[in-house]
């Protein structure tokens, strides 16, 4: 890595200095509910380190059916099925379910972030300030499993979030259940229907909330919000990529980013924030006498962790490494990395592409998640040097990719299709470039050749029996030659003239 500032970057930060808001795309706004499964914690400490690139509207505290808080009055509480009610057991009705006395997870992450914000807004000063991510963070409806009998403020956050007549959608990451979402439809609801202006108020709303879930962790979405705003955009981006299963959803290449030597090297030992992040043996909890909760055991067996009263349900593994970030799989398709995956939920990206999207021969390949792996942990690496490294000159910082010309193209059958861009890099570094097509995210089936691939402009020609309407996506992919290595891209979408 060369040591000097490109003048690329220098008039991108010029114009970030200079609130030049105008001539950059807008950021998606991001509401992120979140119960306390350590997961959570560490996916928002991803959140957090990537929060340049979001319009951070809400952190707000959910429930879900393995995390509910209780009202402190010493009601009781059960759902059939639950954890709690499985193999045997019966532990509840229950007046709380793992959840900490004092649980302040948010509050926590988002202080490790203030202690590394110095550094961080070196690399990059559109970090935003700790005080406005404090000013975001709301309690919701944490007192029961997927209870919306009550107004919270975090509902009410998300009420007038959905109600504001500010431009674009608002992204509500679901990484637990969905009863403050849930509430705060409902309030909508209660509030306008059967009045004059409710046909428009609940078609706004209907477009502009999008729900990107790690699944339906309290059954609030099927049994309120799909049968009352049927309407409303649900994107399923559970993963096992980024979850505790990661190590059998890799690639075989990828795996060493899960390793302990790896994790102690890249993460653990990089200040505030890779302190607070959760690695197996670190020793921490999530909750007192939560049972599920092993992975700051050290050196135990699973029969061992049996004896001693835990629920063992995933295999111990060395101290330092992965355990999960089951939640993160929802924020990455809104990186600004190039792929532009928030588009459409087919389209795909450092997060995946949406579980519900299932064609005629059924299921897309399996790693749509799984074959960005690496690029995004590289990329996790070399922010956490960001939050550790007080000079811009000691760090690596990705290339900046644009396309020359429009990103959505309307093709003909025959045409030759020219694709050029331009890179750069803020360091100095080395660039290479591969364009490939990424026909997961496809509705052309046939073959497609591309000319040049591995040179920054290369060609496509479009196939004859190209039907109109049919896509064909194309990557530039372009990393550099810092250590981590660092990838960035444009996507070219060819759609053929109707």
């Amino acid at each position: 890595m060369r040591r000097k500032l490109s003048a690329c970057l220098v008039a991108s930060l010029a114009l970030v200095a200079g609130g030049a808001a105008a001539q950059t795309p807008a950021k998606p706004r991001v509401v992120v509910t979140t119960d306390p499964e350590l997961d959570d914690s560490n996916s928002l400490l991803r959140y957090l380190l990537n929060s340049t690139d979001f319009q951070t509207e809400g952190l707000i505290y959910a429930s879900s059916q393995f995390h509910w808080k209780g009202d402190g009055k010493g009601t009781t509480w059960f759902v059939a099925g639950r954890e709690y009610d499985r193999n045997g057991r019966k532990v509840c009705p229950c007046t709380h379910w793992r959840w900490g006395e004092g649980e302040r997870f948010v509050d926590d992450a988002v202080e490790a972030y203030e202690k590394a914000y110095p550094n961080l807004k070196v690399h990059d000063p559109r970090y935003p300030t700790p005080a406005v991510l404090k000013s975001k963070i709301r309690w919701g409806n944490v007192e029961f499993d997927g209870d919306m009998s009550k107004e919270t403020d975090g509902s009410k956050l998300i009420e007038q979030l959905l109600l504001d007549d500010k431009p674009g959608p608002i992204y509500l990451l679901a990484w637990g259940g969905q009863s403050t979402i849930g509430r705060a439809l409902k309030s909508i609801k209660d509030r306008y229907e059967g009045r004059p202006e409710w046909p428009t108020i609940r078609a706004k709303v209907s477009k502009k909330a999008i729900i990107q879930a790690f699944g339906d962790q309290d059954n609030v979405y099927e049994k309120y919000i799909k049968p009352n705003w049927p309407e409303i955009e649900f994107r399923q981006m559970s993963t096992q990529t980024y979850g505790y299963g990661a190590r059998n959803a890799v690639q075989p290449e990828d795996r060493l980013y899960l390793t302990a030597d790896w994790m102690r090297q890249n993460v653990s030992s990089r200040g505030p924030i890779g302190a607070h992040y959760r690695v197996w043996g670190d020793g921490k909890r999530m909750a007192k006498d939560d049972p599920t909760d092993y992975f700051g055991e050290v050196g135990k067996t699973a029969d061992q962790l049996r004896a001693e009263g835990f629920w063992v349900w995933t295999a111990p593994q060395d101290q330092g490494s992965w355990i999960s970030e089951g939640d993160t799989s929802t924020l990455m398709n809104l990186l600004d990395n190039g792929l532009r995956g928030y588009r459409d939920a087919s389209w795909g990206g450092w997060g995946g592409r949406n579980a519900v999207d299932v064609g005629p021969d059924g299921p897309k390949p399996a790693y749509a998640s799984a074959r960005w792996f690496g690029a995004a942990q590289r990329d996790l690496a070399a922010k956490l040097v960001w939050a550790t490294t007080p000079s811009f000159k000691a760090a690596n910082h990705p290339p900046v990719v644009k396309a020359a010309g429009a990103v959505d193209r309307t093709v003909k059958p025959g045409e030759t299709v020219r694709l050029a861009a331009t890179a750069s890099d803020p360091d100095g570094d080395k660039l290479t470039y591969r364009w490939w097509r990424y026909d997961d995210a496809d509705t052309y089936s046939g073959a497609v050749t591309l000319e040049n691939p591995g040179a920054l402009n290369a060609s496509v020609k479009v196939p004859g029996d190209v039907r109109p309407g049919e896509t064909i996506h194309l990557i530039l992919e372009v990393s550099d030659g810092g250590t981590p290595s660092l990838t960035r891209y444009q996507r070219i979408v060819l759609r053929a003239a109707a």
